[in-house]
């Protein structure tokens, strides 16, 4: 039996602005996306066996259609042409569901690309990427990682350069939010104000890290904020904490501070941990995936 396993990294968003709406109801976007250390471990065997079967060590996680790794299976056989031998896949969780933190799709694109190397098929990123959209927008980010530019729906992508290295403070509370439903309510992109994305992007291009935390935000922060406003108070108290800066992830509710200084960084994770389950201390990574 074949098997390889894959680091599935959680991304933050370092800047979100919602720019517009489609004729096909999609939202365009303009955002700067970051891959944090924090991950899934993915692992994807080849059985002889034949069909599909996927576990998880979250019992309440589906294991069917339903769950976006398996779906990513499924449209690889599809669009390769292999005839699928029998594909086991198995998903340790780390990074919290429903959060903010492209959870789902950084294991799609895991899967996708542990399927490319077992049956040595050297589809490239590209062709990975496109394959990627067929299953939601921030999988060709996942697939590709790093720190990016993202546009259109998500899978138009600039690479960036590297964020200074810091430490990452991440705050889920207990509860989840429906990002269809955070789109629903952002009046088509019709929002004020928006973030400094030129700015974010200078910032970055001249290694400004006091730049870069200065410029974090996030359109979709007040929209989730106003019915949550427990995601203000994480926020401020990461801030309280020593955070350089501090902002709403994605369609949330996860919350992250970013700090050059590691003892606040593992403060303000013991502060917040004590109060919130689903607090991780994590680190930017550099590079791709």
């Amino acid at each position: 039996m074949k098997q390889v396993k894959r680091d599935a990294y959680a991304k933050i968003n370092l800047t979100l602005d919602v720019t517009g709406k489609r004729p096909d109801g999609y939202h365009t976007v303009k955002m700067v996306m970051q891959t944090v250390a924090l991950h899934d471990d993915v692992t994807v065997a080849l059985t002889g066996e034949g069909g599909f079967r996927l576990k998880n060590n979250l019992p309440y996680l589906p294991s069917d259609d339903r769950n976006l790794a398996m779906r990513a299976a499924k449209l690889f056989y599809t669009r390769t042409g292999i005839q699928n031998p029998g594909t086991a896949i198995h998903i340790v969780k780390r990074i919290p569901v429903a959060a903010g933190l492209a959870g789902g799709s950084t294991d799609a694109a895991a899967v996708l690309r542990a399927l490319d190397g077992l049956h040595g098929t050297a589809l490239g990123a590209d062709a990975l990427c496109e394959m990627g959209l067929a299953l939601g927008a921030d999988v060709p980010y996942c697939i590709r990682g790093g720190t990016m530019l993202a546009e259109g729906v998500g899978e138009v992508l600039t690479p960036l350069p590297a964020i200074p290295d810091c430490h990452v403070v991440l705050v889920k509370p207990p509860f989840s939010v429906s990002t269809a439903e955070v789109y629903a309510r952002m009046n088509g992109g019709n929002v004020s104000p928006r973030p400094d994305t030129a700015g974010m992007l200078g910032a970055l291009r001249a290694g400004d890290y006091s730049g870069v935390c200065h410029r974090l935000y996030n359109v979709m922060e007040p929209v989730t904020g106003g019915r949550h406003p427990e995601i203000a108070e994480i926020r401020d108290t990461l801030l309280t904490c020593g955070a350089d800066g501090a902002v709403m992830s994605g369609s949330g509710p996860t919350t992250y501070g970013l700090f050059a200084d590691g003892e606040a960084a593992r403060a303000a994770y013991g502060a917040l941990k004590a109060r919130y389950k689903d607090t991780h201390l994590t680190t930017v990574l550099r590079g791709g995936v």
